[in-house]
């Protein structure tokens, strides 16, 4: 199914969400009966986070709670499951959360958030993060539920297993070739994808299909000590002009998400 047939529905989140029957509670449950004053035989859309979203009817409305029974169900890939932004704990609160919420309208799901030597704002607030999470997914339509772990320096990143892709202003490598020449593969036809596999070179051999570590800078830059860790990290230049961390973030995003999704 074309996700434009769904542009103009409402989406809800539920962890109880069975084939056939779910349940909402909550914070979903208040905003769908008190907020949007729903009843009984009311149709509404409800995401399992896991990429299905159902077309459901209302059976049962109680005080904080809300049964449906899912009368057409509808999957969609996560296309973009083996790509991880690594973001620094950015000073200003807002700023990070417009990169998290720009980032899952663009159709990601894995972050990572850190603190880094020169971090002024510093500490664990994922509870605060995956509420942000939740509700661009809900607002941009998205049916994977975004992830966000958090990280107390780069050496936790740096052990992490798949390939880790630093941005760095120095770098004589852009990003966007980097993308073009190697990510290629994903936006190859069918008939050519094909050819490939029969060439044995499949999909699952290339860059694109390992996990992938987008590690962005910190205000103020790294420490000497942070970048002798990224010592033989890939590095990548964006643009050829300084961007603050939120604007590279959603950048690199947005060119992901073209190149590789549209």
């Amino acid at each position: 199914m074309q996700t434009n047939i769904l542009s103009d529905i409402e989406l809800y989140y539920s962890q109880n969400y069975f084939d056939e029957k779910v349940v909402i509670k909550d914070e979903e449950a208040h905003h769908a009966i008190n907020v949007m004053r729903h009843k009984v035989d009311d149709i509404i859309f409800i995401t399992n986070g896991k990429g299905n979203i159902g077309k459901s009817k209302i059976v049962s409305i109680s005080k904080n709670e809300l049964t449906a029974v899912v009368i057409e169900k509808y999957s969609f890939s996560n296309d973009l499951s083996n790509f991880t932004l690594c973001i620094p704990h950015i000073k200003k609160q807002d700023r990070l959360e417009f990169a998290l919420e720009k980032s899952v309208e663009l159709g990601f799901t894995n972050f990572i958030i850190y603190d880094s030597d020169r971090s002024v704002a510093k500490g664990d607030k994922t509870n605060r993060w995956g509420k942000i999470l939740l509700s661009a997914m809900k607002q941009s339509l998205r049916s994977w539920l975004p992830k966000v772990e958090y990280k107390k320096s780069v050496s936790e990143i740096i052990l992490l297993e798949g390939r880790k892709i630093l941005f760095e202003q120095k770098s004589s490598v852009k990003f966007l070739d980097l993308l073009n020449n190697e990510f290629s593969i994903h936006k190859m036809s069918a008939e050519a994808q094909l050819t490939i596999n029969n060439s044995q070179l499949a999909i699952s051999n290339s860059q694109f299909a390992i996990n992938n570590y987008l590690i962005f800078g910190p205000e103020g830059g790294f420490s000497e000590k942070e970048m002798k860790i990224f010592d033989k990290v890939e590095k990548v230049r964006l643009t050829n002009n300084r961007l603050r961390s939120e604007t590279a973030i959603v950048s690199a995003a947005s060119l992901i998400s073209i190149t590789l999704t549209q």
